[in-house]
């Protein structure tokens, strides 16, 4: 497997990451960003997948299939639209199971 990174989203939210050499798929719709994110993370090219929060949400099915391997990492990302929380609390989570209290966000 390459060290390749993708990212997953709307056009708007993730189109400025191709600029850094991130492999961009655009998804309007969940049912397309169900067929890419097969395609992207079953392919064995990429370690890194990004995807913006509502599609991160939408593809948890999909995502679970996966989650049994250490690659690729499929870690959320807000959008433009608006940053629904999920990453912060995937990483509480985390955080949470590494050191047995919430150390970082403490609220």
């Amino acid at each position: 497997m390459d060290s390749r990174v993708a990212i997953l989203g709307d056009s708007e939210s993730i189109k400025g990451f191709a600029a850094v050499g991130v492999d961009v798929f655009p998804c309007e719709s969940g049912e397309a960003g169900a067929a890419t994110f097969r395609r992207v993370a079953e392919g064995g090219e990429y370690a890194v997948v990004l995807m913006t929060e509502d599609l991160f949400v939408a593809l948890e099915k999909e995502r679970s299939r996966l989650s049994d391997g250490l690659l690729p990492a499929v870690l959320p990302l807000p959008g433009v639209a608006a940053d629904t929380g999920v990453g912060v609390a995937r990483l509480r989570s985390f955080v949470e199971k590494a050191v047995g209290s919430d150390i970082i966000f403490n609220d």
